[in-house]
């Protein structure tokens, strides 16, 4: 049987795994790019950054043997980023804005004082906010006076990062999206299922310098050898990130449930055929069903998890390894009334206040670091617990256990952190890159691997469990203590 190779062009790196036909991980490859924070609030990444990323894990992954027999790539990618792209080469010509950027936050205001909001929300299923791509594609045409004017001659195109990476490796020969991407530009009609003209209107954007939407599992031409080790390989399947691990997850079905664990976290209920709007700050997007075409779900979006680690690494110095932190954690008996919000980028669901701040609340004079570092894992598990209780109140359906898969899902201490401030059960799978596994899998779909993507074996692998230990009372003042100092750091 034929393998599968999967690309994830994530926040922080780029990821390769060549996945076997029954979705088990042979091989993975990993670069790490760097962000840019040129101004408070502001995010960016060099596309070229991340195409070497790209190059590196590729040339490291197909020398060995099982890529002899890779038969298809699948893309998944970091989703509302966007790029100003040189339509005749495929050239970035500016940074990329982030999906954490900030820098809209003003212009969404705007929009939301002049009545736009709910015209916005029925279109896309979204919210205003700079999260997504829309006024971050309206920005650069207002911040650059020759883009603009490059962009009205025809010569610019505006692209998310799987648009980008699906130029470089086929030399500039496609420019696609999936529905699953294009619905988190805040440009896309879930229900016609095409770029709006009326929001492309209100954003200033051409539609015609979009991006070709297709399925998640469809034909997006083929690599130039010279971009994948001397091969020319199909690339049949295209997904962002979250949706992506819902597929790798298995939840090709209504009322399906799993959350990623990442740079942010995410939490992704497959709703079907049926659109469910959200009153408490879900959003309604697009998935994939079992055949690689678009679906409803409902998603709770947190900006700041893993990052929250990364920062206690990198500019804290509590360690040198991520891994690191589950220790320390583990060094006291409780936070210690220490509470951390992450809201380094504001705050995402439920509740959509892009001048939050981060702050770490509680701290006494016998503070310790393991305090910091358990705030700062249970802040995670808090974030993702209050999405739990909404999509419960909001979806009628009875959520009794979370798939997880994410870096971070390694992290034990999390992982029964969750379950017990969401009162579920967490099953771990053996393999935790569900992201990748998705976009793989996608990809055998489109290429014709399977009759029903439920029979790769990697489906009917046992996970870990991980049981909630709190009684009832005890995790909702828990909560109860959380939702305070939340409340605290809102702008």
């Amino acid at each position: 049987m034929p393998n599968l190779l999967a690309l994830d062009a994530g926040t922080t790196g780029v990821t390769g795994l060549i996945f076997d036909a029954d979705l088990r991980p042979l091989s993975r490859a990993y670069r790490e790019f760097a962000q840019g924070f040129p101004r408070p609030g502001w995010v960016e990444h060099e596309a070229s950054d991340i195409l070497a990323a790209v190059d590196a894990v590729l040339a490291e992954l197909l020398v060995r043997p099982e890529a002899a027999e890779v038969a298809a790539l699948g893309i998944t990618n970091q989703r509302e980023t966007v790029f100003a792209l040189e339509r005749q080469t495929g050239r970035a010509l500016r940074p990329g804005i982030v999906w954490q950027d900030r820098r809209t936050a003003q212009r969404c205001a705007e929009l939301r004082a002049q009545g736009h909001a709910e015209f916005v929300h029925r279109r896309t299923g979204l919210v205003l906010d700079p999260y997504f791509s829309a006024t971050k594609i309206e920005w650069l045409l207002g911040a650059d006076a020759d883009l603009a004017r490059r962009a009205a001659a025809g010569e610019v195109r505006f692209g998310t990062v799987d648009s980008l990476v699906l130029g470089h490796l086929t030399g500039n020969a496609v420019f696609a999206t999936d529905a699953t991407n294009a619905s988190r530009t805040m440009l896309f009609d879930i229900e016609e299922r095409a770029w709006s003209d009326e929001l492309c209107e209100l954003f200033g954007v051409d539609p015609g310098a979009l991006a070709e939407v297709k399925d998640s599992a469809d034909d997006y031409g083929t690599s130039l050898p010279a971009r994948t080790g001397g091969r020319a390989i199909p690339i049949r399947g295209v997904a962002g990130d979250q949706q992506a691990a819902l597929f790798g997850q298995g939840c090709f079905d209504a009322g399906a449930f799993k959350a990623t664990f990442g740079t942010g976290s995410f939490l992704v209920l497959n709703t079907g055929e049926v659109r469910h709007d959200s009153t408490r700050g879900l959003l309604t997007t697009l998935a994939a069903d079992r055949h690689g075409r678009a679906a409803y779900a409902l998603e709770g979006s947190v900006f700041i998890a893993g990052a929250l680690v990364q920062w206690l690494r990198d500019e804290m110095h509590f360690f040198t390894e991520a891994a690191e932190v589950e220790a320390l954690a583990q060094t006291v008996e409780d936070s210690g009334g220490v509470f951390v919000i992450p809201a380094f980028a504001g705050l995402g669901a439920p509740y959509w206040d892009p001048d939050a701040r981060g702050a770490i609340l509680g701290l006494t004079r016998g503070t310790e670091r393991g305090h910091v570092a358990r705030a700062a894992l249970e802040s995670i598990a808090f974030q993702n617990a209050e999405l739990v209780e909404v999509l419960r109140e909001e979806s009628g359906l009875v959520i009794d256990a979370l798939l997880a898969d994410g870096g971070a899902t390694r992290n034990a201490f999390l992982m029964q952190a969750q379950a017990d401030l969401a009162g579920l059960r967490v099953l771990r799978p053996p393999s935790v890159e569900a992201t990748a596994r998705g976009a793989a899998a996608l990809a055998g779909v489109g290429a014709g691997l399977w009759s029903d993507v439920a029979d790769a074996g990697a489906f009917g692998d046992a996970p870990d469990e991980f049981d909630p230990t709190l009684d009832e009372a005890e995790r909702e003042r828990r909560l109860v203590d959380w939702r305070r100092a939340v409340q605290r750091v809102m702008g």
